[in-house]
């Protein structure tokens, strides 16, 4: 297959016509016409349909447009850092990131990399689901404890453990056997045990308030609203100040944050950096977050 046709293909169908893409491309609009005809013979399907009205894709043609524009602006990419001789990292960094992990951090993290990396733009997406970082057009995503994927490859940046907190007024219960405690909940929250330090102390929470947010569970608890399950990476402030005392740490759920992205595209520079920093922050791959 020729690449110039497919470029040329891609150029025409973004513009929307032959016109605004030799306008665009200073390349003549015969020239564009036989390629893109080249291109359909090539394949055996028609791709635009045209009309006095204009030029129109196809389904085939949006399918080859769908797959071929994210390829071909990485190989564009690739070409001209070649042609330059160099490697800096450049363009729009899009990144998937989990929004309590968003809310903490990236704000930070966005800044600090673009200060770093004055030719890169970087746009952020929170989201608790799970993208797909090549439909969706990202370049990363961080996420919590991913499940293994093939298609993707990266480096866990930081750990982070799940401890229970209360306010200071909060009787601690004595080791032994199963004690009841107010709890402040997730909102999906089923009921469950608490197993702290191996099985020295094991609660049972009675959900007294549920929230959506660990911000909010968080802030109930310092409030006096009960005992809470939470990252220890957002209560190490208030922990260090006496707002929150810690009860103990849950054994077995230990979590991971990975930063992500897919190996069948090229690495390009904005990525590897992003990559690489995000674990130089994290030097010790502790997660403290400042709230």
């Amino acid at each position: 297959m020729n690449l110039n046709a497919l470029i040329d293909f891609t150029l025409v169908a973004t513009n929307e016509g032959l016109g605004k893409a030799s306008r665009a491309s200073g390349i003549a609009k015969a020239t564009l016409s036989r390629r893109i005809a080249d291109l359909e013979e090539q394949l055996g399907v028609r791709l635009i349909e045209r009309s006095a009205r204009g030029l129109k894709l196809t389904e085939a043609g949006e399918l080859l447009l769908a797959r071929a524009e994210g390829p071909l602006a990485e190989v564009a990419e690739a070409m001209a850092a070649a042609k330059e001789g160099v490697s800096t990292p450049r363009g729009r960094l899009r990144v998937a990131a989990p929004v309590l992990f968003s809310q903490l951090a990236m704000g930070g993290i966005g800044a600090e990399f673009c200060a770093a990396y004055p030719d890169v733009t970087i746009e952020v997406i929170s989201e608790d689901r799970v993208v797909d970082l090549v439909e969706e057009q990202f370049d990363v995503a961080i996420r919590i404890n991913p499940s293994p994927d093939s298609s993707l490859v990266g480096r866990c940046f930081a750990k982070d453990r799940l401890v229970v907190v209360a306010a200071p007024g909060l009787p601690m219960p004595a080791p032994g056997a199963i004690r009841s405690v107010p709890g402040i909940v997730v909102s999906s929250f089923e009921p469950t045990h608490w197993t702290l330090d191996g099985g020295h102390l094991v609660l049972e929470p009675i959900p007294r308030l549920r929230f959506s947010s660990f911000l909010m569970i968080r802030d109930a608890a310092i409030a006096g609203g009960g005992a809470a399950l939470i990252p220890q990476s957002m209560a190490w402030s208030q922990l260090a100040n006496g707002e929150l005392v810690q009860w103990g740490t849950v054994s077995g759920k230990e979590a991971e944050l990975w930063v992500l992205h897919t190996s069948r595209r090229l690495a390009a520079p904005k990525v590897r950096a992003f990559v690489d920093f995000m674990c130089a922050r994290y030097p010790d791959m502790s997660l403290v977050l400042q709230g």
